[in-house]
């Protein structure tokens, strides 16, 4: 294996049966919900999320159905935070599409979010699995939380490294954990292999944020599907700002806080350079490669087999993404 497509054909009756699963568990007698549903859900992505869960519950021999079903929770709470994050964020485009509230406006696009929240918690209990709703209710709460910090966060030049990795593991990281960690549950793994999927979906997630948020200045407009620059025009100090503010000299640091504490992009050529210019990638990169080194690490006690080959592959994926 290879590449992601690799992964997909792996498990493929499994990620085709998820989507027949996603889509039944998506209708409604609400015409506006199927409108905006089928094209939130047909606007693309890798549907990761689901897939860690899929692989995961192979890896640790899962012989049942459910898996379907909670890779199917797992990508309707992920997809219901996006709604709701292009609102906050007043977001005109994601994947190259525009967004549900640029096209239907914002009060439909936080209700049809709370649908998905709503249908995935419906569908959270038909394991029988009161642990499986402690985790899914749980990384819920979590990814509100820290979708508050970052507001919270927005225009601060003084946020800490450490105040990154506390928004970035409750915004992104903890669903990932919870996809790996159901994964082993549904086959009655033992604590410590529970454990194990559990730290591996946790570091995975980081060392994807961290790329994700490198991307944000790397990458261009074509390939993200959304504008270069994102996080500064937020005013989102991440963690290649955060290093750039440590190490620039007094006038750069100076051009760097007016551009988060103003949410001013405009001079964002200027910003790039500086980043470059102290190593600010190259620095994020080796904090991605050490988050990526850890979830590998977590997998050493789970049995050999493609399933885990495939999930140590993806830490590498993760890293080499340019979208």
């Amino acid at each position: 294996m290879e590449s992601f497509a690799d992964i997909q054909n792996l498990i493929k009756a499994d990620v085709e049966k998820t989507n027949q699963v996603l889509i039944q568990h998506l209708s409604s007698d609400v015409a506006l919900i199927n409108q905006m549903s089928g094209y939130i859900i047909n606007a693309g992505g890798k549907r990761l999320r689901p897939l860690l869960l899929l692989l995961c519950a192979r890896a640790s021999n899962y012989q049942g159905n459910h898996h379907y079903l909670m890779a199917v929770v797992i990508e309707l709470i992920h997809t219901a935070t996006l709604l709701h994050d292009d609102i906050v964020d007043e977001s005109h485009s994601r994947r190259g599409k525009e967004t549900a509230n640029e096209v239907w406006g914002n009060a439909a696009s936080v209700l049809v979010g709370d649908f998905l929240y709503s249908r995935a918690f419906e569908m959270m209990v038909e394991p029988d699995s009161m642990q499986i709703m402690r985790i899914l209710s749980k990384a819920t709460n979590e990814i509100a939380q820290g979708e508050v910090l970052q507001l919270l966060n927005c225009q601060n030049a003084a946020l800490t490294e450490a105040e990154y990795y506390q928004v970035i593991e409750r915004k992104t990281a903890v669903l990932f954990q919870a996809a790996t960690q159901i994964g082993g549950i549904l086959s009655e793994v033992d604590a410590a292999q529970e454990q194990a999927l559990r730290a591996y979906g946790l570091h995975l997630g980081n060392a994807f944020q961290i790329i994700d948020d490198v991307l944000d200045y790397q990458s261009d407009a074509d390939t993200m599907g959304k504008e270069v620059g994102d996080d500064l025009s937020e005013g989102k100090a991440t963690l290649p700002m955060i290093y750039a503010l440590k190490n620039a000299s007094p006038k750069d640091r100076q051009l760097l806080e007016e551009a988060i504490n103003n949410a001013d992009n405009s001079k964002i050529e200027q910003v790039i350079n500086i980043l470059q210019s102290v190593n600010a990638f190259d620095y994020t990169h080796k904090q991605a490669q050490k988050s990526a080194d850890l979830a590998k690490q977590s997998l050493d006690s789970l049995q050999d087999s493609k399933y885990k080959e495939a999930l140590i592959l993806l830490c590498d994926l993760s890293l080499q993404r340019k979208s």
